[in-house]
């Protein structure tokens, strides 16, 4: 009978909170005595083998009771549960010392209440008398306030893994990846927007364009059909992208599928990732395997033939090991004529607890992308050419765009008891990657023809990364150090084949009619001298040292320095004879913030930061003699900016900053066969964002971004001091709204505004501003089956989505619906 009604206990845990839940005495996760574990899964009074188990009103009550406590100091936030309840609650202030929780909103029991405030302190709420004495988490002991008629059991532990959390809505109170510290979000002294998994799923976002659409400063190129390309703060990225911390540095277009949430990081990020980061990176952070049971399946059907289908599923396999699966198959066309899209990813994990303290997380990824390479539009007369939205230029079946994505990653964590951690991660990516696009270029004078181009490239790359991070924590005096000390090898190993189109074996262009754009010239294709062949194998070593202090309650500083070492082997074989570059580049990347917060829920921060691009480029193809002995390219940011939790759920974030790229080759004004090195451009700028729920149905996420940035030396013919830069809007606005009626039945609205911005430095095709509506629906089913209708552009206005050059020109997509099935079970 004993048994039995324990193993009862640990069903109705399971089913009550979703925590896979088993009897170990090793395993203190979750641990409670018997008579205990009755109280905490909402029972007042039970029998077990005849023996009845009570404890007081005020601890069994399985009433609800609303909270609203922010994320900061535990001690606040025990101090302001005691005022909303009247719950009796004693503590050791020493315990409580240097503590923070992620806070508490909405209903809970008093219980379930505590249990929530104290994640992650490692502390325990043990009821006493008529409350509560906060201790030290340990197995509980037999409960003193027993009379005499009652009978004390022996202790039992149920233990649980951690399982997933709930849904954070569309913020969230803390992340690694800005700190590589579980650091408040608004205490990270620069701009961080976050798209979490409730806003992915609201948007039906697919992609690393759908994701920054309604997040502050970014802004969306158009990676010449090929791969993923933003603009963070006026500078074009194709290589900042990250997975859970690690360069994810091939160029493709990226899925969500397997993803929890993306991080946008703003301004130089040298000290945290190394060279790049120029203007921001974004990290995509992985789902994880976790105890929880996952079933969920998703269909999706729209316009322009859009067919996918995507499955995630996972369970905890016993106490030790979990596992997860996500993968996605899409087969789609498009608005735009002749282009079309087939993908497909499988992406399995499994983590293993082995012990409280320890962690391995190991996953794999394999993922292939078909599309067709579409560059778009030419512009005529400094604008956009006035054709029909769906109209290709060139050929849309001579354009075939492939990649192929190998992946492996593994993560291992330790926290050992004197509260040291060490956290080791690796990422090995193979891609093969081939492209190929007859594309567009100038209209001539009469606008009656268009020039027709035509490439093809080859890439080949390995990529392994390495890091490990010790995480440690010490006073001195009063002032409190949390230091990461950490070391980051990397091998990235590259083939780059580009061979150059001739129609009729003979000329690189061919005009077509500008009514008829597509062409049926033969082509062939040849490596020129002046194109790519080459081989590159690049060595990467880093040391970097941060140091979080706490200097008073209400001040806080950050100081971190990074060393970088790039050593790169460059082969040109299509040079006669074959040309070796050899280059090491040294980087210092400093770090420096300042936290004030003059309440809690308050942080104003100042900070600077440096990264580097070294001559190679940001793709390590770009190394020639004339270049390889200049420094690299430097950029400068100063920020200054406030975040405010308006209530643990919503955030208010603004930032002043200022953005400076330097070591530019600039021509020498005496001498126009030297190049000297110089200021580039400054972008001076201000960002507002607001995230999270205004209300228990109301959900907001975006923003408000003023930026001026110019040409600061003139560089180039076509790049002159005072040009705008590039695909650098002055003006963007962006809101996206979801209001719940009732629980799983709601709308979505969301409104872009973009101003008008120049597809090059050159400054003479303007893209006109725009402003378009996005819309949702949501509807539950049933327990088991939602549906949702999402709309983009709801009044099929006319605009232009992204740019690569003047004649490189997307145009935006008419109204557009996906309709949704997700069926949990």
């Amino acid at each position: 009978m004993y048994t039995r009604n324990l193993k009862c206990i640990a069903t109705v845990a399971r089913k009550h909170t979703g925590i896979q839940a088993s009897c170990n005495h090793r395993q203190t996760k979750l641990t409670i005595a018997m008579n205990s574990a009755l109280i905490c899964f909402g029972v007042a009074t039970a029998t077990l083998s005849g023996v009845a188990v009570a404890q007081s009103n005020i601890v069994a009550s399985t009433t609800e009771h609303a909270y609203n406590i922010s994320a900061g100091s535990l001690k606040a936030g025990l101090d302001l549960f005691v005022k909303q309840t009247g719950v009796k609650l004693s503590s050791d202030p020493v315990e409580l010392s240097g503590k923070t929780t992620q806070g508490l909103q909405g209903n809970y029991t008093t219980q379930a209440a505590l249990n929530q405030l104290l994640v992650e302190s490692g502390l325990q709420a043990v009821p006493q008398g008529n409350g509560y004495v906060v201790k030290k988490a340990q197995a509980s002991k037999s409960n003193p306030e027993l009379t005499d008629n009652e009978t004390t059991l022996p202790v039992i532990s149920v233990s649980a893994k951690a399982s997933a959390k709930n849904s954070a809505g569309y913020t969230i109170a803390k992340t690694t990846t800005a700190t590589k510290t579980n650091t408040l979000l608004r205490d990270v002294p620069q701009s961080v927007s976050v798209v979490t998994q409730d806003v992915i799923k609201d948007q039906a976002i697919q992609s690393m364009a759908e994701t920054v659409r309604y997040v502050p400063g970014m802004g969306i190129s158009q990676g010449e059909g090929n791969r993923d390309a933003l603009v963070f703060r006026g500078n074009r990225s194709t290589a900042d992208f990250f997975v859970d911390g690690i360069r994810d540095d091939v160029q493709y277009y990226r899925d969500l599928y397997n993803i929890e949430r993306v991080e946008v990081l703003k301004g130089p990020n040298g000290m945290i990732f190394g060279r790049g980061g120029s203007g921001g990176v974004i990290n995509r952070v992985v789902k994880e395997a976790g105890w929880s049971p996952i079933r969920e399946i998703t269909a999706q059907v729209g316009s322009f033939d859009t067919k996918r289908v995507a499955l995630d599923v996972g369970q905890g396999v016993n106490e030790v090991a979990a596992v997860r699966l996500n993968a996605m198959y899409e087969n789609s066309g498009s608005y735009r004529d002749g282009v079309d899209l087939k993908r497909y990813g499988v992406n399995p994990t499994v983590t293993i607890m082995p012990t409280d303290n320890t962690k391995v997380v190991l996953n794999a990824e394999y993922f292939k992308d078909e599309r067709v390479a579409d560059r778009g539009i030419p512009s005529f007369k400094g604008r956009p050419f006035n054709t029909n939205a769906s109209t290709f230029f060139g050929d849309p079946n001579r354009s075939p765009a492939e990649s192929e994505l190998k992946a492996v990653n593994a993560l291992i964590e330790h926290k050992f008891d004197n509260e040291v951690t060490i956290r080791n991660r690796t990422r090995f990516a193979t891609q093969d990657k081939f492209y190929q696009n007859v594309y567009p270029n100038a209209v001539n004078a009469a606008g009656t023809e268009v020039a027709i181009n035509a490439y093809n490239d080859t890439t080949q790359r390995d990529n392994f990364f390495n890091q490990t991070d010790l995480l440690f924590s010490l006073n001195t005096g009063a002032v409190k150090h949390d230091l990461v000390v950490g070391l980051e090898i990397g091998h990235q190993d590259t083939n780059n084949l580009r061979k150059t189109g001739f129609f009729n074996n003979a000329a690189t262009s061919v005009n077509v009619p500008i009514n008829n754009p597509i062409t049926a010239v033969p082509l062939t294709f040849t490596t020129r001298a002046a194109d790519a062949d080459i081989h590159s194998v690049t060595k990467q070593t880093s040391l970097y040292v941060q140091d979080q202090i706490k200097l008073l309650p209400e001040l806080q500083a950050i100081l971190g320095l990074r060393y970088d070492r790039y050593e790169v082997d460059f082969r040109k074989n299509n040079a006669t004879p074959p040309l070796d570059i050899n280059t090491n580049d040294n980087f210092l990347s400093p770090r420096v913030g300042l936290v004030y917060k003059p309440i809690e829920t308050v942080s104003i921060y100042t900070s600077y930061s440096l990264a580097y691009v070294p001559r190679a480029g940001e793709q390590l193809t770009s190394l020639t003699v004339t270049n390889k002995a200049l420094e690299p390219e430097k950029f400068k940011n100063v920020e200054v900016g406030a975040k405010w939790d308006i209530h643990p759920n919503l955030a208010l974030t603004t930032a002043v900053f200022q953005l400076d790229r330097t070591n530019v080759i600039l021509p020498d004004p005496n001498n126009a066969a030297i190049s000297v090195l110089g200021g580039g451009q400054r972008n001076k700028g201000l960002e507002l964002g607001l995230a999270g729920r205004v209300t228990s149905a109301w959900s907001i996420m975006g923003g408000y971004t003023y930026q001026d940035g110019e040409i600061t030396n003139s560089q180039s013919a076509t790049a002159k001091k005072g040009a705008v830069l590039a695909e650098l809007p002055k003006n963007t606005f962006s809101l996206w709204n979801r209001y719940d009626f009732a629980p799983g039945w709601g709308v979505g609205l969301g409104v872009i505004n973009r101003g008008a911005m120049y597809t090059s430095t050159d400054n003479t095709v303007r893209l006109p501003g725009f402003t378009r509506v996005d819309a949702a629906v949501y509807a539950k089913i049933d327990k088991n089956m939602r549906a949702q209708l999402n709309i983009e552009n709801l009044f099929d206005k006319n605009y232009y989505a992204s740019a690569h050059n003047n004649n490189n020109i997307t145009p935006g997509s008419p109204i557009a619906a996906r309709v949704s099935l997700i069926a949990n079970f």
